[in-house]
């Protein structure tokens, strides 16, 4: 949809006064929010659009695309009866990938992981309650998907 004024931060259709069938903006808007409201992928980066994706399904479009995919670097793409649906992420935006179950996050550049928090070694007192409670922790955290 082109040329179609659109909401600030989302780029969700509005519509316009006197305009005919509102209902293919309405469903574009709701297409759309579908994709953005708790956003999930199956997998991506991937440069390739998948051979049989299934209608709902989403992933992250990757450096180098191809196909129907070509100059989406990035966005975030969801297969639709009516074909591939793109949204360009903004500075902030998350989406939870299904593949390995990370949580990703865009920075304004790329989708980041999380980084890795490693287990306590080394010092010159070793507490091994200590380090077995932040082991613990650790495990804590990765296991509610705040941690990888």
């Amino acid at each position: 949809m082109t040329d179609v004024p659109s909401t600030a931060r989302l780029a969700l259709p509005l519509l316009a006064m006197a305009q005919a069938q509102k209902e293919v903006t309405h469903n574009e808007a709701l297409t759309l929010l579908d994709l953005l409201v708790q956003p999930v992928v199956e997998a991506g980066p991937l440069a390739a659009p998948p051979p049989s994706p299934g209608a709902g399904q989403g992933w992250i479009v990757g450096a180098g695309a191809t196909g129907d995919w070509s100059g989406r670097e990035g966005a975030l793409a969801l297969w639709t009866a009516g074909g591939w649906r793109f949204v360009a992420p903004s500075a902030g935006m998350r989406t939870l990938r299904l593949s390995d179950e990370s949580w990703l996050r865009f920075d304004g550049g790329g989708w980041i992981e999380p980084a890795t928090v490693a287990s306590p070694a080394g010092g010159a007192t070793i507490d091994s309650e200590a380090r077995a409670a932040i082991a613990a922790l650790i495990l804590a955290l990765v296991g509610h998907g705040l941690l990888i």
